[in-house]
C-alpha cells in the first residue's frame, strides 16, 4: 500500500480535530495504519513551538516574519520525523493543517510577501505536499460560538489566534477560499456547518478516491 499524505484546512472552531478522528477511525477499522498529526506540533520541538505561538505570553505582539518562521521550523521537523517516514511505510497521515495556513494566516492575512512565504515552504517541506487538502468552510460567527464552547486544556483562555477579531477571521475564511480556487485539483471544499456526520460522510465521499 502507498502511503497517502491528506491535510485538514479551515477556520476556527470548523471541527478538523473532530473530523480527523472520524475519519482515522474508519480507516483504521479498513486495516490501513493512520497517523494522525497537527501543526504545529507533532514532535517535541513542534508541541514547544505550538506552546509559543498559541499560548506563551512571550509570544504576544511578535512580528509576522518571525511568526512565520516558527510555524515553518515546527514544520520541518514534522516533515523530516514524521510525515515522510510514515508516508516511506505506506501510512495514511493525516495533518489538522499544513504549509497553507501559513499561506493564508502570515501570507494573505498578515501580508507577508507570497515570494518569502514560497521560499519559507520550500525550505520546510520540499515536495512533500498533501495529495488531498479538505478545507472546512464556516461562518465566523459559528465559529466563535463553537470555540467558546469547547473545554480548554490551557487556561480556560482563548489562544493568540482565536483572540483574533471577527474581521481577521473574515479574511482567513476568504483566504482560505481563494487559495482553494487556485488549486481546485487538490483543494476539496466541504461546508461544516451541517451536522458532524454530514460532514463526515462529505469528507469521506473525498477520501475514498484517494486511498
Amino acid at each position: 500500500m502507498r502511503g497517502v499524505f491528506i491535510s485538514f484546512e479551515g477556520g476556527e472552531g470548523c471541527g478538523k480535530s473532530t473530523q480527523i478522528r472520524r475519519l482515522a477511525k474508519r480507516l483504521e477499522g479498513m486495516g490501513r495504519k493512520v497517523v494522525q498529526t497537527r501543526e504545529p506540533g507533532g514532535t517535541h520541538l513542534g508541541e514547544a513551538i505550538r506552546h509559543l505561538l498559541k499560548h506563551s505570553p512571550a509570544g504576544y505582539g511578535m512580528c509576522a516574519e518571525s511568526e512565520m518562521l516558527l510555524f515553518s521550523a515546527a514544520r520541518a521537523e514534522l516533515v523530516r520525523k514524521v510525515i515522510r517516514p510514515a508516508l516511506a511505510e505506506g501510512a495514511v497521515v493525516l495533518s489538522d493543517r499544513f504549509l497553507d495556513s501559513t499561506t493564508v494566516y502570515q501570507g494573505i492575512v498578515r501580508g507577508l510577501d507570497p515570494r518569502l512565504v514560497a521560499s519559507a515552504h520550500r525550505m520546510a517541506v520540499g515536495a512533500c505536499v498533501p495529495q488531498m487538502t479538505l478545507l472546512l468552510v464556516l461562518p465566523v460567527a459559528e465559529g466563535r460560538r463553537r470555540v467558546m464552547r469547547r473545554v480548554r486544556p490551557v487556561g480556560g483562555k482563548e489562544d493568540r489566534f482565536e483572540a483574533e477579531s471577527d474581521e481577521f477571521h473574515g479574511k482567513v475564511l476568504l483566504g482560505f477560499l481563494q487559495l482553494a480556487k487556485s488549486e481546485p485539483k487538490r483543494f476539496k471544499v466541504v461546508d461544516a456547518r451541517r451536522s458532524i456526520a454530514d460532514v463526515e460522510a462529505a469528507v469521506w465521499e473525498y477520501v475514498k478516491h484517494v486511498i
